[in-house]
């Protein structure tokens, strides 16, 4: 996992339409913020992603564009989405999963988190857990979110 402060490397992914999704064209414009799903079945993680969407506009406001990431391949997520009416992009990995690109192993579960990466491409926050309930770090993300308006 990307250490906070570090520069993330150029990772390219895969939207639910197939369109390749490369960290470096978000560079100089918009903050991103990567959600990792430990599956698209997990209802945990399905409720982080229904707070996420529900503050999409707040996300919007300080120019962070929020990506979920989950393991299993375009189609079943194209689904997913679908079927959620789900408003954020969803990406997955070109080559193996987004998790093991950005180091979230799979143990007995498949790690879950968040990533947010400021428009200059530097790690500003970090969040990993093996158990769902503890993946989604609204408080962590917020802060993160805040202290980039001082930033920039």
């Amino acid at each position: 996992m990307f250490e906070t402060g570090s520069v993330a490397p150029d990772v390219v992914l895969e939207d639910t339409t197939g369109r390749v999704v490369r960290l470096s064209e978000f560079r100089g414009k918009d903050n991103v913020l990567l959600y990792f799903m430990r599956s698209t079945t997990c209802p945990v993680c399905n409720s982080h992603v229904k707070d996420l969407a529900a503050r999409a506009a707040e996300f919007a406001a300080a120019d962070v564009r929020v990506l979920i990431a989950v393991p299993e391949g375009r189609a079943e997520a194209k689904a997913w989405r679908t079927k959620r009416g789900l408003p954020l992009r969803v990406v997955t990995g070109r080559s193996g999963t987004p998790h093991e690109t950005f180091g979230l192993s799979k143990k007995m579960l498949q790690q879950s988190g968040s990533v947010l990466i400021d428009r200059d491409g530097v790690v500003r926050h970090v969040h990993a857990a093996t158990m769902p309930t503890s993946a989604y770090d609204r408080k962590g993300i917020a802060k993160a979110v805040e202290e980039l308006a001082r930033v920039h």
